[in-house]
């Protein structure tokens, strides 16, 4: 575009980040911009751009909402993150303190950047020294202390997703740590009519070292799964087959296309007979926690295993019962896939593990709606493994981050994902016997 204020506005902004960040220029300069027409104006007793229905911050008094959004950070600061980019108000504020050595700005959608650098002038933030710029999606992780523009956090690219699936998980912690809180007396309950249990059940550490193979499997119940039964269970025929961990819901689909785990993990609080079925569960081990139905202890026909975790809630219990530790991020995928590393597993196999709802669907082995919300009901997306918007959960997408981050902090181990059709999970490479082009 040439000529014009804006032209002004732009050439003058992208020669600040040509001079500052060159490998950002070279990034930007791929991105398709948006159209103006595609932004629009929207002006109250102020004024700001809406795109794709969503304003970058209010219309009313942007300084202010920026000023309030900055006061959730003490004024001590001397490093902040800022995750979008919006109209450079957040920015304008941070920058008037005195105490801030250093401001990195993660952009969230490149094109939305370009568009306000064509709109308006960035430069009294662009040129400060104390600033850094570039894509949220060049750190493996978000970093804290952190700012967020609420408004990119829905409209991300895709490119920037998997950092925004990581914001979004930090922000939902408080909320989700003050619901666990909430049934804590009946959790706590739980654990004492289960105490009966702790003194007869296994220790969860007999199992580790037990891998007869280097790789050992992992079942979650993703729908992805049925596409791996025949393969599974002919693989379970073998002499050498590889240790087979499930999760608990995992089970029936798997009993009923004639596989029988060795291990069975079970983590949910409010799990029933009728998702676990115990009828069918000789010679199954069951690795449980605290606060596991006791229903479902009692009619475990296998051996049970006692595991704890490192969450505070279980502190007091720690002192009391000398118990192995596994990792808890919200799902029971989580303290499977340590069973799996622990266990001696070197290359650890997912099947299911899809976060989301390829095909429209939720579950193997069960209908849409069974085991939780119907694929209608979601409004969240996540990429796939062939790059591909997927419909979600929101908190899929966080059970999905604790994966990630489990598996960077295992470097020694090689991770394999078994499909491309549910969520792509970083760290993860396609299992090449098993994912097709």
């Amino acid at each position: 575009m040439t000529g014009g204020p804006m032209s002004e506005f732009l050439d003058a902004n992208l020669l600040v980040i040509t001079q500052r960040w060159p490998e950002l220029m070279a990034s930007l300069n791929q991105v398709s911009s948006i159209p103006l027409d595609a932004a629009q104006l929207v002006e109250g007793l102020d004024s700001t751009l809406m795109v794709n229905g969503v304003q970058l911050t209010s219309r009313h008094a942007r300084i202010t909402e920026a000023k309030t959004q900055a006061a959730s950070l003490p004024e001590t600061a001397a490093t902040v993150h800022l995750y979008g980019t919006a109209l450079g108000d957040i920015q304008q504020v941070l920058l008037a303190r005195s105490n801030l050595q250093q401001l990195q700005v993660h952009i969230l959608n490149e094109a939305i950047f370009l568009l306000v650098l064509q709109l308006l002038d960035q430069r009294h933030w662009l040129s400060d020294p104390r600033v850094s710029l570039q894509l949220a999606a060049n750190s493996p992780d978000i970093q804290l202390p952190f700012l967020v523009s609420p408004a990119e956090l829905v409209l991300v690219s895709d490119t920037n997703a998997k950092i925004r699936d990581r914001l979004v998980s930090e922000l939902d912690l408080p909320f989700n740590n003050r619901r666990f809180l909430t049934d804590a007396p009946e959790r706590l309950a739980r654990i004492e009519a289960n105490r009966h249990f702790f003194a007869k059940d296994l220790d969860v550490r007999q199992l580790f070292g037990i891998a007869k193979t280097p790789e050992v499997w992992v079942v979650a119940t993703g729908p992805s799964l049925e596409q791996h039964y025949a393969y599974i269970r002919e693989r379970r025929k073998q002499a050498n087959a590889p240790l087979l961990i499930a999760v608990d819901t995992a089970l029936k689909p798997l009993l009923d296309n004639g596989i029988r785990p060795d291990v069975v993990v079970t983590l949910d609080f409010g799990i029933i007979e009728q998702e676990l079925p115990c009828s069918q569960s000789g010679g199954i081990g069951l690795v449980y926690f605290p606060t596991t139905n006791g229903d479902v202890l009692a009619a475990w026909q296998g051996p049970r295993y006692l595991a704890l975790t490192t969450s505070p809630f279980f502190d007091r219990l720690r002192q009391q019962l000398d118990r192995g530790l596994l990792n808890n991020a919200g799902s029971v995928i989580h303290p499977a896939l340590d069973l799996a590393v622990q266990a001696g597993g070197q290359q650890v196999v997912m099947f299911g593990a899809d976060f989301a709802f390829p095909g429209d669907r939720t579950h193997a082995g069960w209908e849409n709606g069974e085991l939780g919300l119907a694929p209608g009901q979601s409004v969240e997306w996540t990429l796939d493994g062939y790059g591909q918007r997927v419909k979600t959960l929101r908190n899929f997408r966080s059970y999905l981050c604790g994966v990630e981050r489990f598996i960077a902090r295992h470097p020694h181990v090689t991770f394999y994902n078994s499909s491309k059709a549910g969520a792509l999970i970083q760290g993860a490479a396609f299992h090449p016997d098993l994912v097709t082009l």
